[in-house]
């Protein structure tokens, strides 16, 4: 009987381990929450503390009713460098069909059947290598699961293992785990988009001994970040959302670029800062003479926007970020070569924009001035006695006037109603 006990202990005990263990074809993984579409991804390292970009992480997932695709290109930085992968499962069951990938170090195919074929190539030695293996049990392709994660029944605590294949000539056997180790709750907050209610899963993976974190939208299932923990390194990549487009107006490009090149129109301007600094009758107007204007410096930069409902759109937009201390919602593709800049050609802040169409614009700058402030510092105390009695005590004060630098930060709109016409304005500070 003891015996016997044993026996079932042990017997009950693998099959809880097997019952932990994900293959293809469980009905486990909902599939209408795969997220199919582009996907870009910016790539960091993580060293002392300092995130460095070191490149650029692109995905395309498509599906039909066969086939589940998965394309990556990985682009490093000032580097002519790129890693291409892909990878392809079956639709239905999630078991892998076929996976490539070419780099500058190697190239290999794997075809998955009833007898998986790898043809393996290390460019750097110039060794091939060329496997076919049969195998009994099912996995999915290690490279594919990251992208079934979201499609889970993700709950705080979840914990499962997923049977993955990695090839690599140094390997024993192929047949390695992806440990989801821990699942809880926890925020992601984009620097456009604001916060985000997340799962953060934990996935140690057997093959490559390191730790992925990713953060997956609760709601959406996209993943938002995903940090990454090996023996020599630290990498971080984080969604750009480059699918993000809180506007109502549409940009013209074409037509825009005409507002700003192909007129005769001419703008003339002052940029300068002056304070108002006065006292008592005057207090609060600046007089000639009094208060001299502060011209912004030879080679100040001036920034003039064609105020279209498109640019006036993203300035209010972001001036409501700001106050939210939220990063400015950046401008689609093209949109700066429609923003022109000129500079302060003398020493009396003078500038000018030419080739403009009539319309509306909008002209800003940032520059140092001198501006005046006064203190008051207290130098001595006198006390008053009547009839040797104490009536009170008065401080002698000193005040002085001195100058520290002070940042203008100006912008003014200007509407240009004619071809050939010149309007002069002032960028003018006032303080």
């Amino acid at each position: 009987m003891k015996y016997l006990f044993l026996l079932l202990f042990f017997s009950m005990s693998e099959l809880c381990k097997a019952q932990n263990i994900l293959v293809p074809a469980d009905n486990i993984f909902d599939k209408s929450k795969l997220k199919v579409g582009k996907t870009e991804m910016a790539y960091y390292t993580l060293a002392e503390g300092k995130l460095i970009e070191i490149g650029s992480y692109k995905v395309v997932i498509t599906s039909n009713n066969k086939n589940i695709s998965i394309y990556t290109t990985v682009q490093l930085l000032h580097s002519t460098d790129v890693w291409i992968d892909t990878c392809i499962s079956e639709v239905n069951t999630f078991k892998p069909i076929y996976r490539s990938s070419f780099s500058k170090d190697n190239n290999y195919t794997i075809n998955y059947a009833n007898d998986v074929t790898v043809f393996y190539f290390n460019k750097k030695t110039q060794k091939r290598s060329n496997i076919k293996e049969q195998i009994k049990d099912a996995f999915f392709d290690n490279y594919a699961y990251p992208y079934f994660l979201g499609m889970l029944p993700l709950s705080s605590g979840y914990k499962k293992d997923l049977a993955v294949y990695d090839y690599k000539p140094e390997n024993k056997s192929n047949i390695q785990k992806a440990k989801i180790d821990k699942v809880k709750s926890s925020t992601y907050v984009s620097t456009l988009t604001g916060e985000h209610n997340v799962w953060q899963v934990e996935v140690f993976e057997e093959a490559s001994n390191s730790l992925y974190v990713y953060y997956i939208d609760k709601d959406t299932r996209k993943t938002w970040k995903i940090e990454i923990t090996t023996k020599d390194q630290n990498l971080i990549l984080v969604d750009k959302e480059a699918e993000f487009n809180p506007f109502v107006n549409t940009f013209n490009k074409d037509e825009t670029l005409k507002l700003v090149n192909n007129g005769t129109s001419t703008i003339i301007g002052q940029a300068f800062a002056r304070d108002n600094k006065n006292g008592g009758a005057l207090q609060g107007m600046a007089i000639l003479n009094v208060n001299k204007k502060q011209f912004a410096g030879k080679g100040t930069q001036i920034i003039l926007m064609p105020y279209t409902d498109f640019f006036k759109e993203w300035v209010k937009l972001n001036e409501k970020r700001v106050k939210k201390f939220m990063q400015p919602i950046p401008l689609p593709k093209g949109a700066n070569e429609c923003i022109k800049e000129s500079e302060v050609y003398d020493n009396n802040g003078n500038f000018e924009f030419v080739n403009l169409m009539p319309g509306e614009y909008l002209l800003t700058t940032k520059f140092i001035y001198g501006h005046s402030a006064t203190a008051t510092d207290v130098v001595g105390a006198t006390d008053t006695y009547i009839n040797g009695l104490y009536q009170g005590t008065s401080y002698n004060t000193v005040s002085y006037s001195f100058i520290v630098e002070a940042t203008a930060n100006v912008k003014k709109t200007v509407t240009i109603k004619k071809d050939g016409e010149k309007v002069s304005l002032k960028l003018k500070k006032t303080l």
